[in-house]
């Protein structure tokens, strides 16, 4: 199992995940598509590598706006597998443009 991450951590890893907050103690993103089309293609995109990863984002879908929220709930906070998805969902958002 992850280990939660310190509130210091959580403050020195965010600025690598450029558009990334902390909300409700949880790593907080959202992204905004030119339609539905390139919104659904992100999400379907991340799909086989967050299985692969074996850790689900809680998202949510209105038209071109995909809102995504990382936290491991097993730790009970954020770990740096929640930071990883970040990165992976990063560059996989960039693909959908």
């Amino acid at each position: 199992m992850r280990q939660k991450m310190t509130d210091a951590e959580i403050t020195a890893a965010l600025p690598k995940l450029s558009g990334w907050t902390l909300k409700d103690g949880k790593l907080h993103r959202e992204y905004q598509f030119p339609d539905f089309k390139h919104a659904m293609s992100f999400m379907h995109s991340a799909v086989e590598p967050i299985d692969k990863m074996d850790h689900h984002p809680e998202w949510f879908n209105v038209y071109n706006k995909v809102i995504v929220d990382l936290n491991t709930h097993d730790t009970g906070g954020i770990t740096a597998k929640d930071f990883e998805l970040g990165e992976l969902l990063e560059g996989l958002s960039k693909r959908a443009l």
